[in-house]
């Protein structure tokens, strides 16, 4: 049998960390998203609109050009990318003094396709030899930013093998998933964050970059200056540090931060 007290409970927490009041109107949530962030935030705004009777509309891409959609003045009511991004934005006046939080940390992973064989990357050298041995790998172009992207194309030069590896190299389309690319059978091997490449049906995780080759990001929100609905963001941000949004994040491959204000 359906639980229909589940919904007006949950709508219970969502107002009490900051929803919509009784009587208010509606608004529409102009969003702005990484992409280490898109299955979670498919996941719970769903949710939050439902909770809160705000409307999400998110754009996911990678995190610089995201935030130079911000810099450059674009009217968005929330930004949901890397700390650094977040950082810098904040430097330059573009968000809302006091409107960021913390929301979660991603390492960055390497994948194959569900039932390929499974070469051992445990440590720095087997990562090496496991690159030399692929036919083609997979990360984001670093020329668009991404911070998996150009973290990994660091890793590959310290490991010695950035020119062997630039013929077998495909990047994916920007503010694109390197793991689709294992589906397709353009890649034996992608590289991004952890979350990234999980959300993605049919691949399989080998682990985390090994030791000292790793990366952990921080992503953040925060409220652009030139935002709309500022209210309403708030109360998504306030929900994004909810148990319930920490358990999603978690069970999609994030680390998340409870800094809850």
């Amino acid at each position: 049998m359906k639980n229909v007290a589940a919904p007006a409970v949950f709508a219970v927490i969502v107002l009490a960390l900051g929803g919509m009041p009784a009587g208010a109107s509606a608004a529409e949530i102009k969003a702005l998203a990484t992409i280490a962030l898109q299955s979670v935030m498919e996941d719970l705004a769903p949710r939050f609109e439902k909770a809160s009777g705000h409307k999400v509309r998110i754009t996911f891409g990678l995190g610089v050009p995201l935030a130079k959609r911000v810099q450059d003045g674009e009217a968005a009511d929330l930004l949901l990318g890397p700390r650094g991004s977040i950082d810098g934005l904040i430097k330059a006046g573009r968000l809302e003094p006091g409107s960021d939080i913390n929301l979660a940390r991603s390492g960055v992973g390497v994948a194959v396709r569900k039932g390929a064989p499974k070469p051992d990357i445990s440590t720095p050298e087997a990562l090496k030899r496991a690159l030399i041995a692929a036919k083609s790998i997979s990360y984001t172009n670093p020329a668009f930013g991404g911070a998996s992207g150009v973290h990994f194309g660091k890793v590959i030069e310290r490991l010695g093998i950035a020119e062997e590896m630039k013929a077998k190299t495909k990047f994916p389309p920007q503010g694109g998933f390197t793991a689709r690319l294992l589906v397709t059978g353009d890649a034996e091997l992608a590289v991004q964050q952890i979350g990234e490449l999980i959300s993605i049906p049919d691949v399989e995780l080998l682990g985390p970059l090994p030791g000292d080759l790793q990366s952990v990001t921080t992503f953040a929100a925060a409220i652009p200056s030139a935002a709309h609905q500022p209210d309403a963001a708030r109360a998504l941000i306030k929900y994004l540090q909810s148990p319930e949004a920490a358990a999603v994040m978690k069970a999609k491959g994030l680390d998340p931060i409870a800094e809850l204000r």
